[in-house]
């Protein structure tokens, strides 16, 4: 990347520093291209407490390497326990696993999701990304990823 004139990376606290509601991250790359970006953001886009914030969260090297494990572990969990379902999940080194559905009516990832928005459970729907037979599930707490697998598994044997 250092060595392109067309190449940036980019990185949210969102996900493993828990800073969503923050709206803040960092973006590296060519001058000409953080120039351009400078130019038309925003004059205040990010405030002092969450840029504090987020240096707080770079420095806490033991969150990060709880999250990930955490992250890791139920990633994991999840994809073996979905899989026993009969329901394909796409490899991932993600935060989130991707959930395959049927295509048969009744069992299809629209029938799936009405099904867990019933019991709170909300996935996201993937049709506008062009996957709409396709649930994608976020990591979340031990009782969160358990409370989905017991859904999923009610939903599939259901008649």
């Amino acid at each position: 990347m250092a060595t392109t004139d067309n190449t940036v990376m980019t990185h949210t606290f969102s996900k493993i520093h828990g800073l969503a509601a923050l709206r803040i991250g960092w973006m590296f790359g060519p001058a000409h291209i953080v120039d351009a970006v400078n130019r038309i953001r925003g004059p205040f886009n990010v405030s002092t407490p969450a840029m504090l914030a987020a240096v707080a969260a770079i420095e806490d090297t033991a969150h990060i390497q709880m999250s990930k494990a955490h992250t890791e572990h139920w990633r994991n969990w999840l994809t073996d326990e979905i899989g026993k379902l009969g329901l394909k999940v796409t490899p991932s080194v993600a935060n989130f696993v991707l959930i395959h559905f049927p295509l048969e009516k009744g069992r299809a990832a629209q029938d799936a999701d009405a099904f867990l928005t019933k019991r709170g459970l909300v996935l996201r729907a993937l049709g506008n990304y062009g996957l709409p037979h396709a649930l994608r599930m976020t990591i979340g707490t031990e009782e969160a990823n358990r409370l989905v697998v017991e859904g999923l598994r009610d939903f599939m044997g259901r008649k």
